[in-house]
C-alpha cells in the first residue's frame, strides 16, 4: 500500500479552528509519526520555519498542501493573520525546521496569541533534540534545566554561565557549530575542565556523533576540527559535596569582580565564604 492510500485511511482528521503544533524529525525523516503526517496532509495550511525543509517531508511521504513561511523574521506580521484564519474556521499546522515547534522558535508566540484569543491548541508530539541528547548522555534526567541558545550579550551570558557552573541539575544547551568552540572555552572558564559533559552532533543522522567525558576532553576533540551540523550540549550538574573544587574558576572570577568593584580582599573573601559555605581561608588561597 502506498503512502497516500495509507494516509487517507487514518482516523484522526484536523478540526476547524484548531492550531496544531506538529513535531517533525530532527534528522532521520523516518522518525515522523503517522499522526503528524495525517495532520500535515489535512489541515488548511502548514506554517513552516523554512518551507524548503518541510517540503522534504512532504515530498518523501507524497503529501501536498499549502505551505507558508513562518519564522522569527516575519512572525510579527504573520501571527495576526493566522489568528484571524483560525477564528474563521481554518486549521493550521505549525512546524519548525526540526523537532518540536515552540522551542527556540516563534511557535511559542503563535501559541500564546492563539490561547489568549480562546482558540484551541493541540500538540502532535515528535522528536526533540534536547530530550534525545539528555537520554543518550546517561546523566541524571529526573530534574534538568533547558537553556536553549545562550544570550549573546556578555553580561546576560555571563550570568547564565555562572548559574550553570553552580547548578546541581543537568543542563541542556543548544549551540551553532560556528560558536561551539567559543562556548566550550567559556564553560571551561566557568565550570572547570573536569566537569562532565556530552556534546551531541547531527542527532539521528547518518554521521551522528556523541563526544564526552569532560570539558577538557571535548575541547581537545573539537580543537582541530571544522565543526558542522546542529549541536546539543548536555552538562552534568555539580556534586554538592565537591561544590568548591568544581567551582574554583567561577569563584575566583567572582572574587576578582568584587575586588575590581572596590571591595577589599578581606571583605570580598568573607562575602564569598558565607555565600558558598566554605572557609574564608579557602577563598584567600584562590589569589
Amino acid at each position: 500500500m502506498n503512502n497516500k492510500s495509507t494516509l487517507s485511511h487514518r482516523k484522526e482528521e484536523p478540526e476547524n479552528g484548531i492550531l496544531y503544533l506538529v513535531g517533525t524529525p530532527i534528522g532521520n525523516l523516518n522518525d515522523i509519526s503517522q499522526r503528524a503526517l495525517n495532520i500535515l496532509q489535512n489541515v488548511s495550511l502548514v506554517a513552516c520555519e523554512d518551507t524548503r525543509q518541510t517540503k522534504k517531508i512532504m515530498n518523501k511521504f507524497n503529501i501536498s498542501n499549502k505551505l507558508i513561511s513562518f519564522n522569527k523574521h516575519n512572525s510579527l506580521i504573520k501571527i495576526p493573520k493566522m489568528v484571524r484564519d483560525l477564528k474563521h474556521g481554518k486549521s493550521i499546522a505549525i512546524v519548525s525546521d526540526a523537532g518540536m515547534p515552540g522551542i527556540c522558535d516563534p511557535g511559542e508566540d503563535i501559541s500564546n496569541s492563539a490561547r489568549s484569543e480562546g482558540l484551541d491548541i493541540v500538540c502532535i508530539p515528535g522528536a526533540c533534540a534536547a530530550i534525545t541528547a539528555l537520554v543518550s548522555s546517561g546523566f541524571p534526567s529526573s530534574n534538568f534545566v533547558f537553556e536553549g541558545f545562550l544570550p549573546r550579550k556578555k553580561i546576560d551570558r555571563s550570568k547564565i554561565l555562572l548559574e550553570i557552573s553552580k547548578n546541581e541539575k543537568t543542563t541542556i544547551i543548544y549551540e551553532s557549530p560556528k560558536r561551539l568552540k567559543k562556548l566550550l572555552k567559556e564553560l571551561y572558564e566557568f565550570c572547570g575542565g573536569d566537569r562532565e559533559i556530552m556534546v551531541a552532533r547531527e542527532l539521528t543522522k547518518k554521521f551522528e556523533e556523541q563526544v564526552g567525558n569532560n570539558i577538557n576532553e571535548v575541547i581537545e576533540f573539537f580543537n582541530a576540527k571544522n565543526v558542522i551540523g546542529e549541536i546539543t550540549i548536555v552538562l552534568k550538574g555539580i556534586n554538592k559535596k565537591s561544590d568548591f573544587n568544581i567551582n574554583k574558576s567561577s569563584m575566583k572570577k567572582d572574587l576578582n569582580d568584587l575586588i575590581n568593584a572596590g571591595l577589599s580582599l578581606s571583605a570580598a573573601s568573607k562575602y564569598l565564604a558565607k555565600k558558598n559555605g566554605v572557609k574564608k581561608s579557602e577563598i584567600y588561597n584562590l589569589i
